[in-house]
């Protein structure tokens, strides 16, 4: 599903990432969301290769990535310690500054990179979150029931945890077929890995992990920065999918959510999807992408 790119294994501070790489031109990091892998951007991550040094990684925890002890706190789980993950293994492929867009966790990775490393993100494109300093603080019944897993994941160890790996393949089809589509967009081939690694329960309990860091020390370094007044100041570009739970629970609308966070929003609008833009609308979540970093000041 990544022809033309090679794939390797690239050792951080803090964990082992998987890492694809292809393509030419200014380089632009892609940073999937739970309970995915560097697969998700599979449908159009060759075409923007024509275009762009693309990087795609298995964040910490998720895909064939180290899964590290969580630490106390949960901190080695934090969006921080990702987002180091991220820094590092951009440096190692020789980009000190580049282009960055996240889905879901990976968006949430991106977020923190952008206030810890506000020199290294030329341009951040968000797609389908609200951030969860919101979230916390304006929790209604409509996001609480559709997003139930938030509060189900963040449960001490190993209750969450067994439940899950009871039946994984019975949890994950589930989690995923939110819509009268069920299953039907994901890609066969993609949704198999997706499985397997949810059978490891080591993967199990990292995807907790996050969960369980992002109600504690998460949200907690969010709310200093919010009260700080700090926010992302790259340019930036929210989506999200008009059918999904983020597109009808959010109240302001996503975009006027996200005016709190980011200084300089450059586009926010709605593509036809639910949640997994990349997979139920992949050439509208192309285009977006695409002239938005073709905008950027990036050379090569």
């Amino acid at each position: 599903m990544f022809e033309g790119f090679t794939r390797t294994e690239i050792k951080t501070s803090g964990a082992r990432i998987v890492t694809v790489y292809g393509g030419k031109g200014p380089p632009l990091l892609l940073m999937h969301g739970n309970p995915f892998s560097h697969l998700s951007w599979h449908r159009f991550a060759p075409k923007l290769a024509e275009e762009f040094f693309v990087v795609a990684t298995d964040l910490r925890g998720y895909g064939d990535s180290e899964k590290v002890p969580g630490g106390a706190n949960h901190i080695n789980y934090s969006f921080r310690a990702m987002a180091q993950d991220q820094i590092e293994v951009m440096a190692a492929l020789g980009h000190a500054r580049f282009y960055a867009a996240g889905h879901d966790r990976g968006a949430r990775v991106l977020h923190r990179m952008c206030l810890d490393h506000p020199n290294s993100v030329a341009r951040a494109a968000i797609l389908d979150i609200i951030p969860q300093h919101h979230l916390f603080n304006n929790i209604t019944k409509a996001w609480g029931t559709f997003s139930w897993h938030w509060f189900f994941m963040i449960q001490p160890y190993d209750f969450p945890e067994r439940l899950m790996s009871a039946d994984p393949d019975f949890f994950i089809e589930k989690k995923l077929a939110k819509t009268s589509q069920g299953l039907s967009f994901f890609d066969p081939a993609a949704l198999a890995e997706y499985k397997r690694y949810f059978r490891n329960p080591a993967t199990v309990h990292a995807m907790c992990e996050d969960y369980r860091a992002t109600a504690g020390v998460d949200l907690d370094m969010d709310t200093k920065d919010f009260e700080a007044g700090r926010k992302i100041d790259c340019p930036v570009l929210v989506l999200w999918g008009a059918t999904g739970g983020v597109g009808r629970n959010s109240r302001p609308s996503p975009g006027a959510i996200w005016q709190r966070y980011a200084s300089d929003i450059r586009g926010a609008r709605a593509v036809p999807s639910g949640h997994y833009l990349m997979d139920e609308a992949p050439q509208e979540t192309y285009a977006e992408l695409r002239e938005f970093f073709a905008a950027g000041e990036l050379q090569w």
